[in-house]
């Protein structure tokens, strides 16, 4: 706990936060824009504004203090220049950046930033990371919050209703469920599948620790059809996010490029990460850093899907599988240190776990039963099994397990949590 608290000292000086109340109104500002681009190069086009009537993120720590996720967006005060929001995250778009078809055609994708209502103009910039992980200026939009094409509309009413309610939204971690491939007929089904999934999630450590620091929402969201799409079976439904399987052709990827609807649908209720809950038993999900998450209903391995995306989702947690087939590739670079906190190529091991070793413990770590219960530096991760590693034998981020996060990855949790509950 003690490297906790250090780290989030130290990163509060680099980053001194803001005061909420100066700079911002209690509801949110969300930007549309599209992302477009092929395997070598990437540029970002401005879409829409729309005003949005919560805001559930933090009122204290307003700059990431994280350096997660392929990109990050900040937001300065136009008239000081001064920094008053951050954040870091992924998106689908640069996953399929590594994919063979991006090598092929340019596609784009529709991507949104949130951030608190400004009370004067401002100016946002967008950051891309090269090869070496370094962030480059890709582009910058000004916003007046006197606009009038700032939308406020609101194109349909949708319920929400509380899974877990532990208090204010701005001291604790929000996430909202939204159902996909759940017919009116089905929504009572929803009702009680949030529930337990809330039970998955609480039922491993640390977020049972934590559970007080959480607050859980839904989204009465009925769909036409029943289930999601599965191209491969020609079956295509008429769902209010349109999730579908063999995303980037791999059958168990279940995801969904229907961002602008899928953020909608979560305005509806406070939220720091969304999570999809689709209607179905066939295995599959996906999670990208501070975008979305998504899980399957009804199979047998649904707890285990659901907890390990969210580790994806909301910490920004890499895979430490190499075994099963993916839809990337070289996803990880082994000339540079990776991004996620749980996994490391050793150029730079002093910024990730290296303090959480013991000593006389070697580096690389042999994976022996004399290590099977102590963290080291594995290798096999990152979906390769040579140059990428692992803290621990096992975790919930590389086998099909529950209640199993190894220390690394319980840490790197539970500075998340700290981060949006101060």
């Amino acid at each position: 706990m003690k490297t906790i608290y250090s780290l989030l000292l130290f990163t509060s000086i680099v980053y001194p936060q803001v005061k909420f109340d100066e700079f911002f109104y209690e509801k949110t500002l969300r930007m549309d824009y599209f992302h477009t681009g092929n395997d070598e190069e990437d540029f970002y086009s401005f879409d829409e504004l729309i005003e949005e009537p919560f805001w559930g993120g933090s009122k204290k720590n307003l700059i990431d203090i994280f350096n997660y996720g392929k990109y990050k967006f900040e937001v300065y005060d136009e008239m000081s220049g001064k920094l008053i929001y951050s954040r870091t995250y992924a998106t689908l778009f640069n996953e399929w950046q590594t994919t063979e078809e991006a090598k092929q055609t340019t596609k784009s994708f529709s991507e949104t930033v949130v951030f608190p209502f400004p009370k004067k103009p401002v100016m946002v910039v967008f950051y891309s990371r090269n090869r070496k992980n370094e962030l480059i200026k890709k582009f910058e939009f000004k916003i007046d919050p006197e606009n009038y094409f700032i939308k406020t509309e609101r194109s349909k009413k949708y319920n929400s209703f509380e899974v877990v309610n532990s208090g204010e939204s701005s001291a604790k971690v929000d996430i909202v469920v939204i159902p996909d491939g759940y017919t009116s007929d089905e929504m009572d089904k929803f009702k009680v599948d949030c529930n337990r999934f809330a039970g998955y999630l609480f039922g491993s450590s640390p977020f049972k620790e934590n559970k007080d620091k959480f607050n859980v929402w839904a989204i009465e969201s009925p769909s036409e059809d029943s289930g999601p799409d599965i191209p491969a079976e020609d079956v295509w439904n008429n769902t209010v996010v349109n999730s579908t399987f063999f995303t980037f052709d791999l059958e168990r990827y279940l995801m969904t490029r229907a961002n602008k609807e899928l953020r909608t649908l979560a305005s509806y209720a406070p939220y720091d990460q969304i999570y999809i809950l689709v209607n179905s038993q066939k295995y599959g999900g996906g999670s990208i850093y501070n975008h979305y998450s998504v899980c399957v209903s009804d199979n047998n391995y649904s707890e285990f899907i659901f907890v390990h995306e969210f580790g994806h989702g909301f910490v920004s947690l890499g895979d430490e599988y190499f075994t099963s087939d993916v839809a990337y590739n070289d996803f990880y670079s082994t000339e540079v240190e990776p991004l996620d906190p749980n996994l490391t190529t050793l150029i730079d091991f002093d910024s990730k776990w290296k303090d959480m070793v013991k000593d006389g413990t070697p580096i690389p770590t042999p994976d022996t039963e004399e290590y099977v219960d102590q963290v080291g530096a594995f290798e096999g991760g990152g979906y390769v099994a040579e140059g990428v590693y692992r803290p621990c034998t096992d975790c919930t981020m590389k086998s099909i397990t529950v209640d199993n996060f190894c220390p690394v990855c319980k840490r790197a949790i539970q500075q998340m949590i700290n981060f949006y509950t101060e």
